[in-house]
């Protein structure tokens, strides 16, 4: 992984898919209530990625 780099939200998970994309500049959220508060919040649809590993 890149060091040089600051790491999103996915830097905490464990699923090593979501790792894969913790330095990924995408402000990703993983599946859970955070992301569908945001959601609703922002009023914004949410994007499922189902992974392409």
């Amino acid at each position: 992984m890149p060091t040089n780099k600051k790491p999103n939200r996915l830097i905490a998970e464990k699923s090593p898919y979501l790792l894969q994309h913790a330095y990924n500049p995408v402000d990703w959220y993983a599946w859970g209530e955070e992301a569908f508060a945001k959601a609703k919040r922002e009023n914004k649809p949410v994007f499922v990625s189902i992974g392409y590993s």
